[in-house]
């Protein structure tokens, strides 16, 4: 056979291959929206759930989403300034919730939590941000600077390696068992929201976690310290011929990511009244669905992507699977958020928002 003929045939062998990935690409989403839209239809006709219902689970899923906006936060503005992505992010959270679990438990125990509830919860959040973030700048330093100029794969398995140190340090100190959070008096029960009874703790958790997040961004996109950020994000050589402290800006990112975490855990713990040594690894990975669902390295899209995921994970299973017979449909939520995910990066590879930390404006 002939050289040309070898050509073709190659040509011709490389032109199938890629018609039958495409086909396959195509054949899964037809599939997955055929799935969507069918359940959903047969759920809604069913009237198995009244709207009281629907509107729990979408406020449940809120409340979850947001700690995940928060956690995603973390991984976001790392990939923007490093473009690596923090595998131990996850045990950072944990770090934060199962240290805060001990002052909030001395706090319960004095019955000063009962008797002053908001600065000791206060007081529980930010021993929680603290431990986060001094922990997140014990591993940037000796996990990651030593192999920042490395290639990508070596501070990658720096970092799960890192993750696999924290929580098997926390479980050699505290052991494989749950630890229950105490339970806050002043978080028990509803408030009417136009008509609508909402469980304060998911209430709280939502307002608070939105709040932390729209500080974040203000300091991102409103001061000096966020213009820093984003020039060394844009460049960062450049940003130190500037005068710019590259090392000092790559410190506080990791530190005010890590608080982000801090928050989220200790709102997590509280939200499900229990903690132990490996509670930051799922929600660890969905936080890192979120960052890439919204667009890795873009804040608004980490908060977007979380927010989504969350609403997702909590009505999908008895929206989407519910109707077509599943028996247990909240067994497969992390299915659904992992399947929106493959989704989301077949349709829009970059993400809902694209991947992006910087701006043109100062």
């Amino acid at each position: 056979m002939s050289w040309r003929g070898v050509k073709m045939r190659q040509s011709f062998s490389d032109t199938f291959a890629n018609l039958a990935v495409k086909t396959t690409l195509w054949g899964f989403r037809i599939a997955v929206i055929a799935i969507v839209v069918v359940g959903t239809i047969l759920t809604i006709r069913s009237g198995q759930y009244s709207w009281e219902q629907w509107i729990d689970f979408f406020i449940f899923g809120i409340a979850r989403g947001s700690i995940y906006a928060l956690i995603a936060l973390g991984y976001t503005m790392v990939y923007g300034i490093l473009k690596m992505i923090n595998f131990a992010h996850g045990e950072i959270f944990m770090s934060g919730a199962f240290s805060a679990l001990f002052v909030a438990q001395a706090f319960s125990a004095s019955g000063f939590l009962e008797k002053y509830p908001i600065p000791a919860l206060l007081l529980v959040i930010l021993f929680g941000m603290l431990v986060s973030t001094c922990i997140a700048l014990l591993v940037e330093r000796i996990a990651y600077r030593p192999l920042r100029n490395a290639p990508r794969l070596v501070p990658l398995i720096s970092a799960i390696g890192a993750s696999f140190f924290l929580q098997y340090t926390f479980r050699g100190f505290f052991g494989p068992g749950v630890y229950g959070y105490p339970s806050v008096s002043i978080l028990q029960g509803e408030w009417s929201i136009l008509g609508h009874g909402v469980l304060k703790m998911q209430a709280v958790v939502a307002v608070a976690a939105a709040i932390m997040m729209v500080i974040l961004y203000l300091i991102v996109m409103r001061t000096k310290i966020g213009t820093a950020m984003r020039a060394v994000s844009e460049n960062k050589e450049v940003a130190a011929l500037m005068g710019i402290d590259v090392n000092g800006v790559i410190v506080l990112t990791f530190g005010v990511g890590a608080a982000m975490a801090g928050a989220a855990g200790v709102l997590y713990a509280l939200m499900f009244h229990q903690a132990n040594f490996f509670m930051g690894f799922v929600p660890g990975i969905k936080a890192f669905t979120s960052a890439v669902l919204g667009g890795i390295g873009n804040i608004p899209g980490a908060m977007l992507g979380g927010v989504i995921l969350g609403i997702f994970e909590s009505l999908g299973p008895a929206l989407f699977l519910g109707g077509i017979g599943i028996p247990r449909p909240y067994q497969l939520q992390d299915a659904i958020a992992f399947t929106m995910l493959l989704m989301v990066l077949l349709f829009r590879p970059s993400g809902l928002l694209g991947e992006q930390l910087s701006t043109k404006k100062a």
